[in-house]
């Protein structure tokens, strides 16, 4: 009786451990995208303005973007360059298709400063932290 006891307290055990081991890949299955925007013009931000950093599911030539992460924030005051961090699930990515990331900074009255003006590829190569280093933004006319 004892062993019986015994057994199934260390079966019990052992599904316990496994169910935690089970919860700490589930922390790692995320994604971080991370850099810096900035431009080359020679004009402070006001502090007022706006930042959005997309990354997007730009696989199909003829349909929108899907949006897969995006952080958009504040300048409060803050100059370029400014970083950012995308954080996401890594269900949320398909292997087969191609992602890019894309800035824009807005003034206070909403009206377009700057954005990215080329493609900033992001390759899923298993890494799980990806740094892009410096987007460069065109001013908007």
């Amino acid at each position: 009786m004892f062993r019986l006891a015994t057994i199934a307290a260390l079966g019990l055990s052992a599904i316990a451990l496994s169910a935690c081991t089970t919860t700490g890949e589930a922390a790692n299955q995320q994604y971080t995208v991370s850099g810096k925007i900035a431009y080359r013009e020679r004009i402070a931000l006001p502090p007022s303005a706006q930042i959005e950093v997309r990354l997007d599911d730009v696989s199909l030539a003829d349909a929108p973007a899907r949006n897969i992460a995006r952080q958009a924030f504040g300048a409060d005051g803050q100059q370029v360059p400014i970083a950012f961090l995308l954080r996401f699930d890594r269900s949320a990515i398909d292997a087969k298709h191609s992602y890019a990331v894309s800035a824009r900074i807005t003034g206070d009255d909403g009206k377009l400063m700057f954005i990215t003006d080329t493609r900033n590829s992001v390759a899923f190569d298993g890494a799980s932290e990806i740094d892009l280093g410096t987007l460069n933004l065109v001013k908007a006319n």
